[in-house]
């Protein structure tokens, strides 16, 4: 169960706008996280708090397929993201660092920024301690929520013991001959 204060967005927010593009060479997620939103809400990463959530309308993470954005999501502390639609890409990304998206517009319709919400990734409720509302997203299949459990695409590899051996083969080296 995740319980978090919710910090409200609009439409479009893009990857530019969740870590803006000077950023991008660092890839250590605490100071991706030191930048995170500070072009759209300079004061967030002083309001955000461990668990806290993201609640967006539609097309939250648009843009680039960086993956730094939903890197310096998670690095922040957020425990979830709440909006009526993602980016693709973004989505995948999220999936693939285990940070949770759910999509539900009643949700969004409903909550207002700085309420508190506790949420069930296994079964999709979203319940509004503020208001005392209940919502439903659908709850990921089984193999998403294996994957977001485990803390992400790698962490999960990790785990499968087929798949440590795999990656300590070693690496063979590819040849180029000149003719």
């Amino acid at each position: 169960m995740l319980k978090g204060k919710v910090h409200k967005y609009g439409a479009d927010v893009n990857t530019d706008a969740i870590i803006p593009a000077r950023y991008l060479n660092i890839s250590e997620p605490a100071e991706l996280a030191k930048h995170c939103m500070e072009d759209i809400d300079p004061d967030f990463v002083t309001r955000v708090e461990p668990g806290d959530i993201i609640m967006a309308t539609t097309n939250f993470g648009c843009g680039s397929s960086r993956e730094h954005a939903p890197l310096a999501i998670k690095a922040v502390g957020i425990s979830c993201i709440i909006a009526k639609s993602f980016a693709r890409i973004f989505f995948r990304n999220a999936i693939n660092i285990g940070l949770p998206l759910l999509e539900c517009s009643q949700a969004v319709d409903k909550t207002e920024a700085g309420d508190v919400l506790e949420v069930d990734l296994v079964s999709g409720k979203i319940r509004s301690l503020t208001s005392g509302m209940e919502f439903t997203a659908s709850p990921y299949p089984d193999f998403m929520a294996e994957l977001i459990s485990a803390g992400g695409l790698i962490e999960h590899t990790k785990k499968d013991p087929v798949m440590v051996l795999v990656l300590r083969l070693p690496v063979r080296q590819s040849r180029c001959y000149r003719q």
